[in-house]
């Protein structure tokens, strides 16, 4: 009985160890980080930006939409 009570408790230290030991053992290839960056700094000279100005509403405006 005691087993079945805390096998759900076993299995989620167990997953969460994996992960952790997954994510502190991963290692980007320096190739690929290079290319990552370089593909990162030519996206950012491309992107569009949008700017959406406005006015705040007073309290009676506010009033009045509901």
């Amino acid at each position: 009985m005691n087993i079945r009570k805390n096998a759900e408790a076993i299995f989620l230290a167990a997953a969460v160890m994996g992960t952790f030991a997954a994510y502190a053992t991963a290692e980007v290839p320096k190739v690929r980080a290079a290319k990552a960056a370089q593909l990162a700094s030519a996206a950012d000279s491309k992107m569009q930006v949008v700017v959406i100005t406005g006015k705040r509403l007073t309290a009676a405006e506010k009033a009045e939409l509901n």
